[in-house]
């Protein structure tokens, strides 16, 4: 007959309670979420760092001060309907302005669009004057989300830009 206080049973592995099985499911799962985030953000990556970031960041003070001593004091003001629809064409306007609210000519306008999430879809059009100090570009989105807009006015080899982030919805 065996004693009741005697606690001599066959010694089980650790592997077998179910708390330690538990704990290795648990590493193995954030080990495989990490892994798939890994190779997911090597995968799809949409290449919008700049290629010579470093210098450019550098240069970025100087840059600003003498922007700010070539400032035209114009005001730019982008006209870009607030949610526009994917596949429609959508009319984009540019007005400019001097300080004393004379409307302002210039050499050149160009309408970009930035897709943050896949740089392949970006596109850029020119615009074309539609009277003075106004300019016009009838354009269409290929996709729904959010897009970067950004219409730079060439004035004598210089660039002065106006910028929007806009969303554009489902047809």
């Amino acid at each position: 007959m065996q004693n009741p206080t005697d606690r001599r049973t066959s010694p089980t592995s650790a592997l077998q309670s179910p708390w330690v099985q538990a704990w290795i499911g648990l590493i193995l799962v954030v080990l495989i979420v990490n892994l798939t985030m890994i190779y997911l953000a090597i995968r799809t990556n949409p290449g919008l760092v700049n290629a010579n970031y470093y210098e450019r960041g550098q240069d970025y003070e100087r840059t600003m001060l003498s922007r700010r001593e070539r400032d035209p004091g114009w005001l730019m003001q982008a006209d870009i309907p607030p949610v526009p629809v994917a596949g429609e064409p959508v009319p984009i306007r540019l007005f400019l302005v001097d300080h004393a609210g004379q409307p302002v000519d210039v050499e050149a306008v160009t309408f970009h669009a930035y897709r943050p999430s896949d740089v392949a879809r970006d596109f850029s059009e020119p615009m074309v004057r539609e009277g003075k100090g106004r300019y016009l570009v009838e354009t269409s989105f290929p996709l729904i989300g959010i897009w970067d807009t950004l219409i730079a006015v060439t004035q004598a080899d210089e660039e002065y830009s106006v910028t929007e982030r806009i969303h554009v919805a489902r047809p």
